[in-house]
């Protein structure tokens, strides 16, 4: 394998301008991640609107993370088919077309289905990102780049209920889709005369079967996740088990599959790779603890605390915009002293704020969330970005594509697994306690019971940030240097 230290990067290349492609790319970037939850807070009105029960305006959120799980896996391959400029235009003209659909849709499902374009455009637009970036900054140099990354991934999902609870009171639903399409033509026409190629078109064998066996897989694994964390019965209905159980035999098949191709579609070699695979368990396990605060937190909020949406909202955005906005300095913390200061403290932290918040009951004070909700985030921002920095950075660059799909493709996998297990584990754990209960109709009783699910879900969340303390205690700089024999 070539050793990535020989190949020049853009950044180091003075005759290139490097801030006019990181600006057309995170333009489009912030809106469409934005998109992601600006519609969430808009549910009540789209059922009131076209006439819709809750399971079915819920496909406005589980449709668009289907589709962008099944997308994803196979960017790799398409990152490698067009250039850099053809990309991005292309993803971003789709998600405007998407984007468009929507806001003039008469019937629910023509708003389906620009959502699902919406989600083609988004679900490509973040691989491209990450993979554009790798190539044009050296590893000393990415920390900082990828902090920035992660102050848009980040500070985007974080004020979309906040902008969205706005613009639906005060022009209604089509605005959220009408108010993202100029800032989207923008981010193309600036793209269109600043953005240069920075990617080798390489054009590698197209394999059909492996597109089926991801899409399968990919997509049935995350609608039945999903699914399980709507339906009341949860892990007990047999189509939830049995659409879980297709998609793990399409996963299975798919990877199969590339180990028997000279052109891998996502080349799974990326975990062969020590810091690489390290990266991807790190990632699951935060995505899967950030998901259940951001979920069950607000439930428990406006259960046993009685605090109403609104109110539950604000309290959560001052964790979510500090996430934010320290990403960038950790990103330069990262560069200057490597991964372990960083991520190993902030696994102590976030090992203590679950086992606190596992500790919550009907009488916790406000501050108590608020505090613990800001830690929760603010050891989120020192681990998330920094260790998947440092497993791409020791991946070589023919495998930069493959890994930033696959890292891509853990995002939507872990956050429908993360709710449907939670949310189970909650109803799961309600439910048993109302049953022990000789007054389960009696609302202190009901409290009671939520917060047990709580104090549950909690604790199973600090048994997984106790593996993410083992895995930062062996955690080590990556570099392509290390492992070029592979």
């Amino acid at each position: 394998m070539t050793n990535d230290a020989n190949y020049e990067y853009l950044s180091e290349n003075p005759d290139v301008k490097t801030l006019p492609i990181m600006l057309s790319l995170i333009i489009g970037a912030f809106f469409a991640i934005l998109n992601e939850t600006l519609l969430n807070i808009a549910f009540t009105t789209l059922m009131e609107e076209f006439n819709i029960t809750l399971p079915t305006v819920q496909w406005m959120a589980t449709g668009f993370m289907l589709v962008m799980g099944v997308v994803i896996p196979i960017s790799a391959l398409v990152i490698q088919w067009f250039s850099t400029r053809q990309l991005f235009l292309g993803t971003m003209i789709i998600f405007t077309v998407g984007t468009l659909i929507a806001a003039s849709a008469p019937v629910f499902s023509i708003l389906l289905l620009g959502r699902f374009i919406q989600a083609i455009g988004t679900g490509m637009l973040i691989p491209i990102l990450f993979n554009v970036f790798l190539l044009i900054y050296p590893p000393h140099r990415r920390g900082k780049i990828m902090g920035i990354i992660g102050l848009v991934i980040m500070f985007a999902p974080a004020i979309g209920p906040t902008l969205s609870g706005i613009i639906v009171e005060y022009l209604g639903w089509r605005f959220l889709f009408i108010s993202v399409i100029p800032f989207t033509l923008f981010s193309i026409a600036f793209a269109y005369f600043f953005l240069i190629n920075v990617s080798e078109v390489t054009k590698p064998k197209i394999d059909l079967l492996s597109i089926l066996f991801s899409t399968v897989g990919f997509g049935a694994t995350i609608y039945g996740f999903s699914s399980a964390g709507q339906s009341e019965a949860g892990f007990l209905n047999p189509e939830v088990v049995g659409t879980i159980l297709i998609g793990f035999l399409g996963i299975a098949l798919f990877a199969w599959r590339q180990f028997k191709l000279d052109d891998p579609i996502m080349d799974l070699r990326v975990f062969k790779y020590p810091m690489f695979r390290q990266a991807a368990f790190m990632f699951l396990i935060i995505i899967m603890t950030m998901f259940a605060s951001e979920i069950i937190l607000p439930i428990y909020m406006q259960g046993p605390l009685a605090l109403s949406a609104a109110t539950a909202g604000v309290l959560l955005l001052p964790g979510s915009l500090l996430n934010g906005a320290l990403s960038p300095f950790m990103g330069s913390l990262f560069d200057k002293f490597g991964p372990r200061p960083l991520m190993i403290p902030a696994s102590i932290i976030l090992a203590v704020t679950m086992f606190t918040m596992s500790r919550l009951d009907v009488d916790s004070s406000i501050w108590t969330i608020i505090v613990s909700f800001i830690l929760l985030m603010v050891s989120v921002s020192a681990i998330m970005m920094p260790v998947e920095t440092n497993g791409l950075n020791q991946l070589p660059k023919d495998l930069y594509p493959h890994g930033t799909a696959v890292i891509s493709t853990l995002q939507p996998l872990a956050g429908a697994i993360g709710v449907s297990v939670f949310i189970s584990i909650l109803n799961a754990r309600q439910a048993a306690y109302l049953n022990a209960s000789e007054r389960p109709d009696d609302p202190e009783i009901i409290d009671q019971a939520m917060v047990a699910g709580v104090e549950l879900v909690y604790f199973i969340a600090f048994l997984f940030s106790l593996v993410a303390v083992f895995l930062a205690l062996r955690v080590y700089r990556g570099s392509p240097d290390d492992f070029d024999h592979i």
